[in-house]
């Protein structure tokens, strides 16, 4: 017979409750600066508490904000808002049909992207609709890059005809601008500019067709035996093949640049170096003073109404709380970088100091992972120019006083002063730390870090 007895314990345990705040704080301090952004936009959408003003000394005291500490953590970062100007008058915005305005669309360039340059081409062709379909498909299925990544006999039972006509109609696409386009490997690219340009035939043509592993290796001795020529030819010829478009799509897919806008400065005045939060761009925020006035007399509104905008102005002090959290966060991190780093920030990345997350944490008396969460995706400016802040962060080499980044700076100089000609092996460059620098790091670790910079090895870097 089995028995079973039932017992009660009471077990004591700490258990960290992330409340709906903390949950907003943490997310927006890992939050890029044009993401917090956004995240701001969205609520000013959402939430008819909240509004775009400056609070008021008041305001920061029913949040729970000391003005002092408010401006010294330069919560003063919203702006001034701008007003749009129209450069119309009245008369012509009410009136339009008065007098014919110019839509925007035609104040800004269109570029042709790569499958409106080829099926406009294949328009021009004297081919039957057959083709041209074959032609169609041809042209949806080329990537970026200007590669035709599907097969023929895909294409062809797409289509349904036959595998000779899609080919056909292949070596017709190919001949179109860009040189190049819709091939289906580097060589075939190659090979269909050098066609372009006139130099079928010459040793050109005989380099990309049988030799391009020996040209990536430079093994140009070996090729000039081999087509018995001499080794001045060979290195014009790999000189033009080299002019030669290896991706003739991505002219026509070039992506606009991406213009990092810091989250703070550090700015030098006298010897010492000040940290200023970026406080450009940002809304200024506060608690719409028409709700809040509402939520006083909440005999005037309904249950439900009462309910949906105290939940709204919960939300709005949670956001304004957790902005002034995370800015605060994000100048104290910087403040403390600038302290571990001022050799770095005086004279370049060749002073640049081991420095990890925990020396930061202890100095500002945080934890490591808020320290993490804070340097991701952001930005500071500095004499030196813009970094990430994950950027100060580096081990040391070997237990020492020098940085990782330090001697990878140390290796790039080497490289970019050898003489081309005898470029310098990994061993050289480990003997030249030494007696250069006093760095004493192992041969591999050199070949390591020069990957990592995406240097090629000294025989790939040699020049004729």
């Amino acid at each position: 017979m089995i028995m079973i007895e039932l017992k009660q314990t009471l077990n004591l345990t700490q258990q960290l409750i992330l409340t709906p705040q903390l949950q907003l704080s943490i997310k927006l301090l890992q939050l890029s600066r044009t993401e917090l952004l956004d995240l701001i936009k969205e609520e000013l959408r959402s939430n008819p508490v909240l509004e775009e003003q400056e609070p008021d000394r008041e305001e920061l005291l029913e949040l729970g904000i000391n003005e002092t500490e408010f401006l010294d953590a330069s919560w003063d970062f919203y702006l001034e808002e701008y007003s749009d100007e129209y450069w119309y008058d009245r008369e012509r915005f009410l009136n339009p049909g008065k007098r014919e305005i110019p839509s925007f669309e035609n104040f800004t360039a269109s570029k042709t992207d790569l499958y409106s340059h080829l099926m406009w081409q294949l328009q021009l062709t004297d081919l039957d609709n057959e083709k041209k379909l074959i032609g169609m498909h041809i042209i949806w299925n080329i990537n970026k890059d200007g590669y035709l990544e599907a097969s023929l006999e895909e294409i062809a039972k797409a289509v349904g005809c036959s595998v000779d006509k899609v080919e056909d109609t292949l070596k017709i696409i190919q001949n179109f601008d860009p040189p190049g386009v819709a091939s289906r490997s580097i060589k075939e690219c190659l090979l269909a500019q050098a066609r372009v340009y006139n130099l079928g035939g010459t040793i050109v043509e005989k380099i990309i067709k049988d030799y391009l592993e020996d040209v990536e290796k430079k093994n140009f001795e070996k090729i000039a035996k081999e087509l018995s020529v001499t080794l001045d030819d060979v290195i014009s010829a790999v000189s033009v093949i080299k002019e030669l478009d290896p991706r003739p799509g991505s002219s026509f897919f070039d992506e606009k640049p991406i213009y990092i806008i810091p989250d703070v400065y550090v700015v030098k005045v006298g010897d010492e170096y000040e940290v200023v939060l970026n406080q450009d761009d940002f809304p200024k925020l506060r608690i719409n003073p028409y709700y809040k006035e509402l939520l006083k007399n909440r005999e005037r509104l309904s249950k439900e109404e009462f309910s949906y905008l105290k939940e709204k102005l919960r939300s709005a002090i949670w956001l304004l709380k957790s902005i002034y959290q995370r800015q605060s966060t994000i100048y104290k991190v910087t403040k403390s970088i600038v302290k571990f780093q001022k050799e770095f920030l005086d004279h370049g990345i060749s002073h640049l100091k081991p420095l990890i997350l925990k020396d930061v944490a202890e100095d500002i008396n945080m934890s490591e992972s808020t320290v993490s969460r804070v340097t991701a995706n952001k930005y500071v400016h500095t004499p030196q120019g813009i970094f990430e802040l994950k950027f100060f962060f580096n081990n040391a080499i070997s237990g020492g006083d020098i940085s990782s980044k330090t001697v990878k700076e140390y290796i790039r100089n080497i490289i970019q002063n050898e003489d081309k000609r005898r470029p310098y092996s990994d061993q050289e460059i480990k003997e030249i730390l030494e007696r250069r620098y006093n760095v004493k790091i192992a041969r591999r670790t050199i070949a390591k870090y020069r990957e990592e910079m995406g240097i090629p090895s000294s025989k790939k870097r040699k020049e004729y």
